[in-house]
């Protein structure tokens, strides 16, 4: 069965730190390229990191550059998201997404909470 699964979300206080985990079953990640999204209460899903199957980055949201970092182990098939001095803004469900050609999965969430 193929699979995305999340996980590393939880409740942490303002400039705290979280590492999400995506972890693929059923496939093998080395030849997609890997996003993470994420969705607010009400907002629409936003794409905030990339990483291609060659390991080039980009960061989509602005509002993470400098504390956010994508990356991907393929021995474990699984693609992370550091996430440092997080903000009450980057409250969230957190998405990864994993893309080639003209395959596309998506994971069920986790959800980051950042208040004090």
């Amino acid at each position: 069965q193929v699979q995305l699964v999340e996980s590393g979300g939880g409740l942490v206080q303002p400039g705290g730190s979280l590492r999400l985990s995506c972890a693929a079953s059923g496939f093998t990640l080395r030849n997609y390229a890997m996003s993470w999204y994420r969705q607010a209460p009400g907002e629409e899903r936003d794409l905030v990191e990339n990483i291609t199957s060659t390991g080039r980055t980009t960061t989509y949201a602005d509002s993470v550059k400098g504390r956010f970092t994508i990356s991907r182990d393929d021995a474990k098939n699984t693609v992370y998201l550091q996430m440092n001095s997080l903000k009450p803004e980057d409250t969230a469900v957190y998405y990864c997404k994993a893309e080639w050609a003209t395959r596309t999965f998506w994971g069920q969430g986790t959800q980051v909470t950042v208040s004090s």
